[in-house]
């Protein structure tokens, strides 16, 4: 931070805006460590692909993994804890698939609006409800909206968490199935890590039939182009093993 302040001030930038840019990027960027350890890619010599989903789990999550199982498709899985505690069976079901999970915090809040204990708060609960329910501690954190903020950086290093951007996010929440499908096809390439959702934050109507069309579309077309499929966890630095030295989920299964 100090090194692209300086940068900023060379330019004729003064240093409240210099200040404000650093910490905007900080906030959004993709690639920012400013708020802790973080990737969005995997490496770019490598047909490799990884698939996550956010805001689960729902009633629709069971759908995506009847999908992605006769495929081999070992994917990500962030999950709400206020999720997790109403549909415990269904985070279970997503582990004994063989997918790995993230904590994706307990409430789905903009961090932003948070104090450093409430986002400690939010993820020490997240990480309780994944651990009750499917007796997995979770290794990777995805921020809500992708913001990150103040007081995440030492609430990652306390539980032995490693963030998780994304490549390209699949606006499925919004689009239909065949524009989510085109995306994904244009954008998917060596190390891309692809944002959709299982889930909708905490809400318990969901509907995420736009979500299973767009896969059933796009995931045998990248099959044919070569693509592997790996967990997130799978472009993430040795420290992902985490402080306890274990290995993660999707390895142990």
């Amino acid at each position: 931070m100090i090194m692209v302040t300086g940068m900023l001030l060379e330019i004729g930038i003064g240093v409240p805006a210099a200040a404000a840019l650093v910490v905007g990027y900080g906030v959004r960027g993709r690639s920012s460590r400013l708020f802790g350890p973080n990737v969005w890619h995997g490496p770019r010599d490598q047909k490799l692909v990884a698939l996550t989903f956010d805001d689960g789990p729902s009633e629709w999550t069971p759908h995506i993994l009847e999908i992605l199982d006769p495929l081999n498709v070992h994917a990500t899985f962030f999950e709400c804890g206020s999720n997790v505690a109403r549909l415990p069976q269904i985070s279970r079901q997503v582990v004994q698939a063989g997918h790995e999970i993230g904590n994706h915090t307990y409430s789905h809040p903009r961090l932003i609006t948070c104090s450093a204990e409430r986002i400690r708060q939010e993820i020490a609960d997240t990480q309780k409800a994944l651990e009750d329910a499917t007796g997995k501690s979770p290794r990777l954190f995805r921020a809500p909206y992708g913001l990150k903020w103040f007081g995440l950086r030492p609430a990652l290093e306390e539980f032995g968490l490693t963030g998780v951007m994304w490549t390209t996010i699949c606006y499925d929440w919004e689009w239909e199935a065949d524009e989510i499908a085109e995306l994904v096809l244009d954008k998917a390439a060596n190390g891309a890590i692809l944002c959709l959702h299982d889930g909708d934050r905490v809400k318990e109507k969901v509907d995420r039939r736009r979500t299973v069309k767009a896969l059933q579309h796009f995931l045998p077309r990248l099959y044919e182009r070569g693509f592997r499929f790996v967990p997130a966890g799978t472009f993430c630095p040795p420290r992902y093993a985490g402080q306890s030295g274990k290995e993660p989920a999707s390895r142990l299964t």
